[in-house]
């Protein structure tokens, strides 16, 4: 059973990847008729409405709530995610305009080193080291699509600001990560309409406008799918993998958008670029075949969340019969035990 639900997450990570990566190629087309931080606004505006319909949808057909809400508890990482997540795209749209969508989609892939690190670093989270040797790769790679010319080591401006995106959206997987195993439909529609809503203030305090209506549903219609269900699949699946792991399978996400990139604009291949996209496969090669095996011990804890009785994490007992899955406050016992596992919000011990 823990197999098949780290299976789907595998799956869920990967399809997120898919979604996001449509964005950079097809976002460089719409930024000839729409300013940066308008596009930004527009992307997180059409994933949050779009997933504020399908919220309404689930709903009236469901009535019975299986997800956990977000809490007063989770408010400090709902303000970071929101924040974050307006520097990101504006980063990345301004990065798009100063270099090639293909070189924009690789550098993605440095979003995997940011959220790592940070999540080592900061929220304690432990990587092996297969996942040592991807991050490795992922950033080399990064640097060398970064270097404009390697004679007089000048950096690209337009790959720095993709980079500043990768670190933002770093911060805020990790912020998210520590929210997961709430609604993700609800934390997806918070974030878009959040974040869009904040970054159109901006827009409207620079007055970047832009009057075509046309490009603007177009927008709106790219961040439902590539910003509002990509989120939700990533959400999702980092219940199960946690935030390093999850982002080390978003590395199919880049390629997808070199591809695309490749199609629309018949971007000319650099020898950097060639070598750049080497070494991203091996780094997202071995991010993708990490094990992780130990005894470990679980203490005592209380949360609430969606769950079921079919795992050996949740093993309580209730008044009446329940099947499937349902949610509520539940009790973990201390436990000790062994099995493969990622760290996800049941584990998060010491190493």
């Amino acid at each position: 059973m823990i197999k098949s639900k780290q299976h789907l997450a595998v799956f869920q990570a990967i399809l997120a990847a898919a979604l996001f990566g449509i964005s950079a190629p097809i976002s460089k087309l719409l930024l000839e008729k729409i300013p940066p931080m308008l596009m930004a606004s527009l992307l997180y505006l059409g994933a949050g409405i779009g997933m504020l319909f399908l919220g309404l949808i689930k709903n009236s057909k469901n009535k019975e709530a299986k997800e956990a809400k977000i809490s007063r508890v989770e408010l400090p990482y709902v303000i970071g995610m929101i924040a974050l997540d307006i520097a990101a795209p504006i980063f990345l749209m301004l990065g798009l305009t100063m270099t090639t969508a293909s070189n924009a989609s690789l550098l993605n892939n440095f979003e995997i080193v940011a959220t790592s690190l940070i999540a080592l670093l900061i929220f304690k989270e432990s990587i092996g080291q297969r996942l040592w040797i991807a991050i490795s790769f992922i950033t080399i790679s990064s640097i060398i699509l970064s270097i404009s010319d390697f004679s007089s080591f000048s950096f690209s401006v337009g790959s720095i600001f993709v980079l500043l995106a990768c670190i933002c959206w770093g911060f805020e997987n990790n912020c998210t990560r520590m929210m997961s195993l709430k609604d993700p439909m609800q934390i997806v529609v918070v974030k878009g309409m959040g974040s869009g809503v904040g970054s159109l203030i901006i827009v409207f305090l620079t007055k970047s406008y832009a009057s075509d209506i046309k490009y603007i549903f177009i927008a709106m219609i790219l961040g439902f799918f590539a910003y509002g269900l990509s989120i939700f699949f990533y959400v999702t699946a980092q219940r199960q993998l946690g935030a390093a792991r999850t982002s080390a399978y978003y590395a199919v996400a880049p390629f997808i958008g070199v591809a695309l990139s490749q199609i629309l604009y018949n971007e000319p291949i650099t020898r950097n670029f060639v070598i750049a996209v080497i070494l991203m496969i091996f780094g997202a090669y071995y991010a993708a075949v990490e094990k992780h095996n130990h005894k470990h011990s679980h203490e005592e804890s209380q949360h609430e969340h969606r769950h079921n009785h079919n795992d050996i994490h949740h093993n309580h007992e209730h008044d009446t019969s329940v099947k499937g899955e349902h949610n509520h406050v539940h009790i973990h016992k201390s436990l000790e035990h062994a099995h493969h596992h990622t760290p996800d919000m049941h584990h998060d011990h010491c190493h």
